[in-house]
């Protein structure tokens, strides 16, 4: 057990020591209290039955009085005096409430000090339960595509197959290679954002270009899967943005929306101005999420129960936030249930059209099978990324 959670559980029981020890104190304080009272009482009662047996044996009123001046004498009957018993009434309402107050005061803040440890001790709880699961995922996915790198190898070694026979096994190394690229370039990535190591540039860039370009380099993917990808963005959107953390939102959002998407589904990417900002909607028809898991897909190592994605490490989504954030914008997502599909909205600040050169406007569509690409990828092969924390150094 790490030092830390050893700390934490030790305060978390000293903690509740000291909220079981207000609670006796209050208590002992509420018992004493009373205990002293009733000896007041029983002190004047005493003095009471002195003074009626005074006046009993003849003793004057005056004298009686004189003698116990707590006491009074109304119709031949000795009794303690009306503001005495008043005060002894007023004196333990005082006194408890006083010490009701204390200690609700320190049992408040010993809750909060309950809840902040024992909050932290689930937090760390979910963190390590993530790791686990983060570790043994990417165990997973890089004996995938090891094992088939190493089944592909034995078979080029054992017999030198033609040229038409080597490509495919050829492109699937390239593919499983890709991958691994891939997910190695996640983990640094997140890593350099989460410390806050990478410092982004804020250019005017032109949204549907860039839309665009990512969608030619996806509509492999997107064909061999037969998921229909169509964008409609005005030429005049600009947005402000690194260049490359622009590439990289929209890639690791549309791979996210590729991977929820079951065969025959579709992607509709739209923009829109608003108010000083330009949103870019990603629209798909995949298995979406509940409305309650909106936030928390943007979290690290988070994949969603009934997810698509096979491949991957729960860091995509992660680095589209920390991006938007470092470029002082933002990133939603909606869905109205499993099954209904999702929409994740990424915002930026809005770029003035004069410092953009404005080409044609553009409209990419990958109509499902249909129609062939124009530069697609060869095979399976995914087009290596550069990294962000590289570009930078």
């Amino acid at each position: 057990m790490k030092a830390t959670r050893v700390f934490q559980l030790t305060a978390l029981a000293l903690v509740l020591v000291s909220a079981v020890q207000v609670g006796w104190w209050l208590l002992d304080q509420h018992a004493y209290t009373v205990e002293k009272v009733q000896a007041a009482r029983a002190s004047y009662a005493e003095q009471a039955a002195a003074a009626q047996a005074l006046l009993d044996a003849g003793v004057s009123v005056a004298r009686v009085e004189q003698l116990l001046p707590s006491i009074v004498v109304n119709d031949g009957r000795a009794m303690l005096a009306p503001q005495l018993a008043q005060a002894l009434t007023s004196e333990e309402r005082r006194r408890d409430n006083q010490y009701a107050w204390e200690g609700s005061f320190f049992l408040l803040a010993l809750a909060a000090c309950i809840a902040v440890i024992a909050r932290a001790l689930r937090a760390e709880a979910r963190v390590h339960e993530e790791q686990e699961s983060f570790l043994a995922l990417v165990s997973h996915q890089f004996k995938t595509p090891l094992a088939s790198l190493q089944l592909s190898l034995e078979t080029l070694a054992l017999r030198a197959p033609p040229p038409d026979a080597a490509r495919p096994l050829i492109e699937r190394m390239l593919a499983d290679l890709a991958r691994m690229e891939l997910m190695v370039t996640q983990i640094l990535e997140s890593a350099r954002l989460e410390r806050g190591r990478v410092e982004l540039k804020a250019e005017a860039l032109q949204l549907a270009a860039a839309v665009a370009r990512v969608i030619l380099q996806l509509e492999e993917r997107a064909r061999s899967g037969q998921v229909a990808i169509s964008s409609e963005i005005a030429a005049d959107l600009n947005v402000v943005s690194d260049p490359l953390a622009l590439d990289v939102v929209v890639r690791n959002v549309l791979e996210n929306a590729l991977a929820a998407v079951p065969r025959g589904g579709n992607i509709a990417l739209t923009a829109q101005r608003a108010n000083g900002a330009v949103q870019l909607a990603v629209r798909d028809s995949g298995v979406g999420f509940g409305p309650a898991d909106g936030a928390r897909i943007f979290e690290k190592f988070t994949r969603l129960p009934g997810g698509g994605n096979r491949y991957g490490t729960g860091l995509g989504l992660f680095i589209v936030r920390r991006l938007m954030e470092l470029s002082q914008g933002s990133v939603t997502a909606h869905s109205d249930g499993p099954g209904k599909g999702a929409t994740i909205t990424l915002t930026w600040p809005a770029a003035a059209a004069s410092t953009v050169a404005a080409p044609a406007a553009v409209e990419a569509t990958v109509p499902g099978v249909e129609a062939p690409g124009a530069a697609g990828m060869a095979g399976n092969v995914t087009q290596p990324r550069a990294s962000l924390g590289e570009s930078r150094r």
